[in-house]
């Protein structure tokens, strides 16, 4: 599947609020993304038509499909974060940077970011 910015960072953020409430409504969406909640509504309609979501009128919730796909993505967050971090970057700006980072990383990159975490580096 071709990575999506804009969806990566919803299903990233649905996620996350989902770890904080049981329910998750768009106007937490908007304000975490930072966008209007018509915004919202417009990517709940991709996400739902894609299977990463379903809504009950009131609650976003991830499918099986979407959490697996933004566990994906907040482990390449996290990942990069960290190694980031590890490597004398500030946790601000670590964060931000992989925020970016995190939709255009290959797999071996990130792999290798993983592998020297885990001091398994050559």
């Amino acid at each position: 599947m071709k990575r999506n910015r804009s969806t990566e960072d919803y299903l990233e953020n649905i996620l996350l609020l989902s770890r904080e409430s049981e329910y998750v409504h768009r106007v937490d969406v908007a304000r975490k993304v930072g966008v209007s909640q018509p915004a919202v509504q417009k990517a709940v309609k991709i996400l739902t038509a894609s299977g990463f979501v379903e809504c009950d009128g009131m609650h976003i919730y991830l499918t099986p499909k979407g959490a697996e796909y933004a566990e994906r993505i907040y482990f390449r967050h996290c990942t990069i974060r960290e190694f980031l971090e590890r490597i004398g970057v500030n946790a601000q700006d670590a964060d931000a940077d992989a925020c970016e980072m995190e939709h255009v990383i290959s797999g071996a990159t990130l792999e290798a970011m993983s592998a020297f975490l885990k001091g398994e580096n050559k």
